[in-house]
């Protein structure tokens, strides 16, 4: 999944014979999961055409601040249009508006909308070596720079005027790359590693039965998903479960039994900076596992059960950098055997759900959780989703991670 999905993207259109990339820069930004809305310069249109850009966007294109066909005289809204955006790109962008932009002109919607918007504006320039190499123009790149606005790099290559150097405006594919790294490299958590563990564990007693629990895995995706959204790469360790997870910053290690994840785990942990053990891992385990199936033979029937290891205690013991989050899924006296499970597994952060609340636990898309920090913090939270509680958690774990 592309760190731009779901995101709203305003695609600004100059008056450059590069506008005829524009139509694929659209579709990449679809395919990536973006919602996209286009403005152009009047003189854009010469180039390519409104019916395509809508057409490709799904969304109305504004040229003009007054829908020219419109005799009603409805106004294009461009501080709506430059509050919707969560990031604005204008490719091409040619040295007469990046001029216009550097120095507050705003005599079309365009850079009406630019002067409107308050989020991170990329540009993609796109003239003839000579226009591109212009001290004027270099001024203007800079200008735009001090305001915070982020240059994508033209290429080098053949141009309309015939001469072959700097100028070319970034092929799509490389304008979509350089928004993505960008984007990344602005995330709490980028070039950090976190290790999630989710859903139930399944101890076999025989070939075609097992022990288990009722964990849906729900919770612990929830979680690996707000912490790749916030740049993180991470390693979700997860047993048996009917959830599906699709970000290109998330590896699915699938295991089975609670001996699996402990094996999985530990291989992972040394190169860990956050590890959150959600899953609902197996306490017992059957002492011997029959190889044929168990017949039906009498009223009563058995099991001898031995304990599994403990994989959260087992990190707590070996914790060197790491910051260790537990789960506590308690049915009494819930506080307190949270907050002895704290200390005795060398937690930083332990997350407690009681099975009495109502909304809470297992199979279920709300969880209502405390927080009990290291410092013995209590932080309750209201019921939520499990999307809710896993934004809750990340932003408690930033917090304390980088305090």
């Amino acid at each position: 999944m592309s760190i731009i999905k779901d995101k709203n993207i305003l695609l600004g259109i100059t008056a450059g014979i590069a506008a005829y990339k524009s139509a694929s820069l659209v579709r990449l930004f679809i395919k990536a999961g973006a919602n996209v809305k286009v403005v152009m310069t009047p003189a854009s249109k010469d180039f390519i055409t409104p019916l395509t850009l809508s057409t490709l966007s799904k969304n109305p294109v504004y040229s003009s601040f007054v829908d020219e066909e419109d005799d009603t005289g409805v106004w294009n809204n461009h501080v709506e249009l430059g509050l919707w955006a969560d990031y604005f790109v204008i490719a091409p962008a040619t040295a007469n508006t990046l001029a216009k932009m550097a120095n507050g002109v705003c005599d079309n919607i365009l850079l009406a909308t630019y002067l409107s918007a308050k989020c991170p504006v990329y540009f993609a320039p796109a003239m003839d070596l000579d226009m591109y190499k212009h001290a004027s123009t270099k001024t203007s790149f800079k200008k735009l720079a001090s305001y915070g606005n982020k240059m994508i790099p033209a290429g080098t290559g053949e141009l309309a005027s015939g001469l072959v150097g700097e100028g070319r405006m970034a092929e799509p594919e490389a304008i979509i790359s350089f928004i993505e790294k960008d984007c990344l490299n602005q995330l709490p958590l980028h070039g950090k590693k976190i290790l999630i563990t989710a859903g139930p564990t399944y101890e076999a007693l025989d070939p075609v039965r097992f022990i288990g629990n009722h964990s849906s895995g729900k919770m612990g995706f929830a979680i690996a998903k707000a912490a790749a959204n916030l740049g993180a790469e991470v390693v979700l360790v997860s047993g048996p479960t009917h959830q599906k997870v699709n970000h290109n910053l998330i590896t699915v290690k699938p295991v089975v039994s609670a001996e699996d994840m402990y094996q999985e785990v530990h291989k992972h942990y040394s190169n860990t900076d956050i590890a959150i053990l959600s899953a609902a891992v197996a306490d017992y385990r059957p002492k011997t596992v029959a190889e044929n199936k168990i017949k039906k033979k009498t009223a009563t029937f058995s099991i001898e059960l031995e304990k599994t290891k403990d994989i959260l205690k087992s990190l707590g013991e070996i914790k060197n950098k790491q910051f260790l989050v537990g789960f506590a899924l308690e049915t009494n006296n819930a506080l307190e055997h949270a907050k002895g499970k704290l200390i005795a597994k060398n937690l930083d952060l332990i997350v407690l759900n009681s099975l009495q609340d109502k909304g809470a636990g297992f199979g279920v898309s709300t969880n209502k959780v405390t927080f009990i920090t290291a410092s013995k913090d209590v932080i309750e939270h209201k019921l939520k989703s499990k999307t809710e509680v896993a934004n809750d958690l990340m932003q408690q774990i930033l917090k304390q991670f980088y305090a």
